[in-house]
């Protein structure tokens, strides 16, 4: 069984997550940790929990999911997993984070493998599909753990929300159609773990997300 740990971080109050299983490998996806405080916090739960960190990946590029990549690539020998589509997104964010008056703590390195749509990532024991889900930025991919019916979304679908789609890159249209298309097919029993606020579930926002209604 793959668990599910969540961490909320810097100013954006964006989720961290780390997804382990008895093996305990361990992958973090999006590390936002922005002070040293929320570092620490990160390292001490991995380290708590006798975890072995294997994967660095982020889910899309945006400055407050990846303020923690470097820390994290070099705290554990690890290097970056992205979809090509987010190479851009990711060079821009120290001067997206000036525009945000939000002081940029460390450059991202750069990514030392793409992940492709439809690849399965694979740590331990957990299996992870890539899902190809733009909208709120480029080439967003979504993680579905198909034994575990949940799935790690990003911005792309919140509880009783969508991601933004005014940033560059983004568009309503196809975010719209990653959620119909890429989440809802997965079935009404999948926990969504979305990149803010609380988790969800595909059934819920079937059912009650007012932006995907009628």
């Amino acid at each position: 069984m793959t668990l599910v740990a969540s961490f909320t971080f810097n100013p954006f109050q964006e989720n961290t997550y780390v997804l382990y299983d008895d093996t305990k490998e361990c992958a973090i996806i999006d590390p936002g940790c922005y002070t040293e405080t929320e570092k620490t916090q990160l390292i001490d739960f991995i380290e708590e929990n006798g975890l072995k960190p294997v994967k660095l990946i982020n889910t899309h590029c945006h400055l407050d999911h990846i303020f923690g990549n470097r820390f994290i690539a070099e705290k554990y020998g690890l290097g970056l997993e992205i979809h090509k589509g987010e190479l851009p997104v990711l060079q821009a964010a120290p001067q997206v984070s000036m525009m945000y008056g939000v002081p940029f703590p460390e450059v991202s390195p750069e990514p030392s493998n793409f992940i492709a749509e439809g690849e399965v990532l694979r740590f331990g024991n957990t299996k992870l599909e890539v899902l190809f889900t733009p909208g709120h930025s480029p080439a967003s991919i979504s993680f579905f753990c198909r034994e575990d019916q949940f799935v790690i979304a990003g911005d792309v679908l919140f509880y009783q929300s969508i991601g933004r789609t005014d940033l560059p890159g983004g568009d309503f249209a196809t975010l719209i159609a990653s959620i119909n298309e890429q989440l809802f097919p997965l079935g009404d029993e999948v926990t969504v773990y979305s990149g803010h606020g609380p988790s969800t579930s595909i059934g819920y926002e079937r059912q009650n997300n007012p932006f995907l209604k009628g």
